[in-house]
């Protein structure tokens, strides 16, 4: 269940009336890798493969999918743990750099021992792909339809995949908007959807969001609200092309704005 019914009292100038209201489930979910917990994060309980994968990529964890060997998503009362096996290599790089952290809904780095332990990309990206502003709005619409949670709640984030026709490819919802775009950077390592294209995404761009982006090799994200200056620092030094107030008719370009077009 990722919806839940409740008995609510709304005020408004009108009265005061006694109805039901649904809110989303918000659950302590574990990233267990080969049997040491790495991570808590509260997240929306679907989509938790994806999750683990796309949190291990952009977090530096693995490099590619296949150096994880397994997943397994094990409910218990307190939450779930999701149990990721890695190769020997990876699980020994993880150990020298491991940090403990809780995270919260709108928190990525928590928990985060020392400054120079904040993660930054390896690699500037290249200039492959392209995309163009006026399919924002139509992209807009689209997501409302990858977003049956938020409908009902108005409360999750949702992260999608926009390709350079303007056609949302995929796109996943969560409480937290750094795992709703784990999920969907966990389900676009080795989609063929993603080829080209941009991340839209129904939050502000902030430095994580970033962050998570390029190390995953996405050239273009378009948020939904506006950027913080760390954001558009990274974005600028690493080559990513950031846009912010992307409302249909209107964005801001705030670095490398040759990648879009009108």
């Amino acid at each position: 269940m990722t919806v839940k019914k409740v008995a609510v009292v709304e005020w408004s100038p009108k009265g005061v009336h006694h109805r039901e209201d649904y809110l989303a489930e918000e659950v302590a979910v574990a990233l267990v890798y080969n049997g040491i917990s790495h991570v808590v994060m509260m997240c929306t309980p679907q989509s938790l493969d994806a999750f683990a994968i796309g949190f291990s990529l952009s977090e530096g964890i693995i490099q590619r999918p296949e150096q994880i060997y397994g997943i397994t998503v094990s409910p218990h009362s307190l939450g779930i743990e999701v149990h990721i096996e890695l190769s020997s290599r990876c699980f020994m790089e993880l150990k020298q750099r491991r940090r403990a952290l809780a995270g919260r809904t709108g928190c990525g780095l928590c928990g985060t021992e020392q400054l120079t332990m904040l993660p930054t990309p390896t690699q500037s990206l290249p200039f492959t792909q392209y995309f163009s502003l006026s399919y924002l709005e139509s992209a807009l619409e689209q997501i409302k339809y990858q977003q049956p949670i938020g409908q009902q709640t108005a409360c999750t984030h949702v992260a999608a995949w926009v390709n350079e026709q303007g056609k949302v490819c995929a796109g996943f919802e969560d409480i937290g908007r750094h795992v709703a775009l784990d999920k969907l950077l966990g389900a676009r390592a080795g989609a063929s959807w993603a080829m080209s294209g941009c991340v839209l995404i129904s939050s502000r761009a902030s430095y994580e969001i970033v962050q998570k982006a390029i190390s995953c090799g996405v050239e273009i994200v378009c948020a939904a609200s506006a950027a913080t200056q760390r954001a558009v620092d990274l974005a600028e030094e690493y080559g990513l092309t950031l846009v912010g107030f992307s409302r249909g008719n209107r964005a801001v370009v705030y670095t490398h704005a040759q990648r879009v077009i009108n």
